[in-house]
């Protein structure tokens, strides 16, 4: 009997899985997912969908008050496929602790916000979801821009039909693990022939699926070991917390089915290139991790090349989840972006007669804390 698409998915996960996975190696609990926002508010869209935002404000003993040079601007971190704003949680935290006002929603269909009629879940849709929340949550001052996967394509979107807003107030972007767009993305990391199998088998199967939540969850429920299988080999290539891998997987379990069935033919033909030229001037970070099976490197060259100017960071021994897998590596970059693009600005810098820049970078201190958890756990 031939394997069915559910069957190369799930061996390619055991396959990748089993040879690069190892328990909890560094001996420590990543930090609670706990959060509470200054300010929570609903931002309906105009075509009637409740988005459900928050707004952290920092406190006057906010350590990076003294460094931030200028006015300190506001951040609007938007997250990916399939996840909610909890995903940045740790960046959230980390943000604010360094004076900066950060900006959080739930992208329509995801988390708390409502869910939309599903013709309507695209990626120009997001674009124009954003543009509302920044209307609603910040509607002055300077602005940094960062997305996620699928919410970089909503940076993106935005960028390409609101330049002028751009050119306005984005100070700078971050386009994390993200793509273009095309059939690679949804491929999901298993090669064209078994990808496209799963790709365009996909929709159809999510939306099935989603006529029977209970029992897909209790199905989740008994089968833990292959969903944290699945959820390490699509969003991490090094070892993480088991905390890490169950927040994860309770985003994704959390998203209705219909909702992913209806944004994946949209990603599978989309081309976001032309929009790309919304972004020119503006200080942008591309990053992107080594082992990155959903959005490979090639997919992060490719907006560089568009890009004149951009920082290009590739992150060892990372999958597609960077802010979580490698998150004091991640706010490092975010926070560094913010002072390049606040200095240019000081100093009059054109952002397009910058060289590109091409970074590998590695998380020493995780390497470090596995390396001791490990000696510790021999004697």
């Amino acid at each position: 009997m031939g394997r069915g698409p559910v069957g190369l998915a799930l061996g390619a996960v055991t396959s990748r899985g089993l040879r690069g996975r190892a328990p909890r190696t560094d001996g420590t609990s990543p930090l609670g997912w706990a959060h509470t926002a200054t300010e929570a508010l609903v931002v309906t869209t105009d075509d009637g969908v409740d988005l459900h935002v928050e707004i952290d404000a920092p406190g006057q003993s906010s350590r990076g008050r003294r460094h931030l040079a200028g006015r300190a601007p506001t951040v609007v971190l938007v997250h990916g496929f399939a996840l909610t704003m909890r995903s940045w949680v740790l960046q959230r935290q980390a943000l604010v602790e360094a004076g900066m006002r950060v900006v959080s929603y739930d992208q329509r269909g995801h988390g708390r916000s409502a869910q939309p009629d599903l013709a309507s879940c695209t990626i120009e849709r997001l674009g124009r979801d954003l543009a509302q929340v920044l209307e609603a949550a910040c509607p002055t001052g300077p602005v940094v821009l960062i997305g996620h996967s699928m919410g970089g394509m909503s940076v993106m979107a935005f960028a390409g039909h609101h330049p002028d807003v751009v050119r306005d107030r984005v100070l700078a972007a971050a386009l994390v693990s993200t793509s273009p767009g095309g059939h690679e993305v949804t491929e999901f990391g298993l090669g064209p022939l078994a990808g496209r199998i799963v790709g365009s088998v996909g929709p159809g199967l999510l939306t099935r699926l989603s006529r029977h939540a209970g029992p897909i969850g209790l199905i989740r429920k008994m089968g833990k070991g292959v969903q944290d299988l699945a959820v390490a080999r699509w969003a991490f290539d090094s070892p993480v917390e088991p905390e890490v891998v169950d927040l994860v997987a309770e985003m994704i379990f959390a998203t209705p089915f219909d909702v992913m069935a209806a944004f994946l033919p949209d990603i599978d033909a989309l081309d976001l290139s032309p929009l790309l030229t919304g972004l020119a001037g503006v200080e942008v970070l591309v990053m992107n991790g080594a082992g990155d099976l959903i959005t490979p490197a090639s997919h992060s060259e490719e907006i560089v090349r568009l890009l004149p100017g951009a920082e290009h960071v590739v992150v060892e021994d990372a999958g597609h989840i960077l802010m979580l897998e490698h998150p004091e590596v991640v706010t490092e970059q975010l926070l560094a972006l913010v002072h390049r693009a606040q200095r240019a600005v000081a100093e009059g810098v054109a952002v397009g007669s910058k060289p590109r820049v091409r970074r590998t970078v590695q998380d020493i201190s995780k390497k470090r804390r596995a390396s001791r958890a490990r000696k510790e756990a021999a004697s």
